[in-house]
C-alpha cells in the first residue's frame, strides 16, 4: 500500500534513496510485529525493534532471504549494498553496513513497486 498518489519509478532512483525509504518501511513491519505481539512499554519495544534494524540484525536477515530472492531482487540488492554512503558505521563493519543497505534498498524497491506480498514474505522469512 503505497500512501501518496506519485508515480514511482524505483528504477531511476538512486540506491541509497531506495534505501532510505527501504529503512522506514522495515522499521515500521518490526514495529508493526512487535506492537501487535504484545502490549508492553514503549520502552520495551524501542528496545526490542533495535535488535531487528541494527546493520547486524539485517546481515543476518540477508542470510535467511538470499536463496529465495528473484535475478531482479538480486539486483536490486547488489546496487544497495555497492552504494558509496559516504561514512563509517559506528556500531557494525562495514561489511554489515554495506549488506543492511542492500536489504533496505530492497524493501524500498519493493514497496514503491507496491509488492506487498513479496514484503509480507520476505519479512516473515526473516522473523521465522
Amino acid at each position: 500500500m503505497r500512501f501518496t498518489d506519485k508515480e514511482a519509478h524505483p528504477n531511476e532512483l538512486s540506491p541509497l534513496n531506495l534505501a532510505f525509504i527501504g529503512d522506514c518501511i522495515y522499521e515500521m513491519l518490526v514495529r508493526e510485529t512487535l506492537v501487535l505481539d504484545a502490549n508492553r512499554p514503549v520502552n520495551d519495544l524501542h528496545k526490542e525493534s533495535v535488535k531487528f534494524v541494527s546493520a547486524k540484525a539485517q546481515t543476518l536477515a540477508y542470510d535467511k532471504i538470499k536463496d529465495v530472492l528473484t535475478e531482479q531482487e538480486i539486483a536490486v540488492y547488489k546496487r544497495g549494498r555497492n552504494a558509496k554512503v559516504g561514512h563509517n558505521p559506528k556500531s557494525a563493519s562495514q561489511g554489515e553496513y554495506h549488506i543492511a543497505t542492500g536489504v533496505e534498498a530492497l524493501f524500498g524497491y519493493l514497496y514503491l513497486t507496491e509488492q506487498d506480498d513479496r514484503i509480507k514474505e520476505l519479512f516473515g522469512i526473516i522473523t521465522e
